[in-house]
């Protein structure tokens, strides 16, 4: 039996790239390896395999099995790239964070994640308590029911 894992949103085709099907792609994800040549990613298009990438000033060039013209590069445009979940439990994925109750060290309820926002330093939780909290903060997480933190003083204040 196979078991799915969940699939995120990984990055996005911004636009053509060339005219041999190459597309610019932006990638939301810090994780590299999502352009592996050989890595299938899917869209509401259907999979795309990835048959050549590199970086390209803050986005990468990406070669695609299915693309193979400038006019189909450029039908492209727009379209959202999913892969499944990476196994890897050092990792805090976003998903997990939504609708888990925040509480501090002490055992002291801050809020419920209602959004994260994306921070050069650390991605902030934003609780539904109006607080920020860096996820370098976090220290215990069961996902989507609990996140604890370990916070500065004055954070909350």
């Amino acid at each position: 039996m196979t078991v799915e894992r969940p699939t995120l949103e990984v990055g996005r085709i911004v636009k053509a790239h060339g005219l041999r099907g190459q597309v610019q792609v932006d990638l939301w994800s810090d994780r590299v390896e999502r352009l592996a040549v050989g890595t299938t990613l899917t869209s509401d298009r259907g999979p795309l395999v990835v048959e050549a990438a590199a970086a390209h000033q803050a986005r990468f060039i990406v070669r695609f099995d299915r693309i193979t013209t400038r006019e189909e590069a450029d039908d492209w445009r727009g379209v959202v790239l999913s892969a499944p979940r990476l196994e890897d439990d050092s990792v805090i994925w976003i998903d997990q964070l939504f609708g888990a109750e925040v509480v501090d060290v002490a055992g002291v309820r801050r809020g419920v994640v209602v959004d994260v926002e994306a921070n050069p330093a650390s991605d902030l939780m934003v609780l539904d308590s109006g607080a920020l909290v860096p996820l370098t903060f976090v220290t215990d997480l069961e996902p989507n029911v609990r996140v604890v933190v370990d916070p500065p003083e004055g954070l909350f204040e």
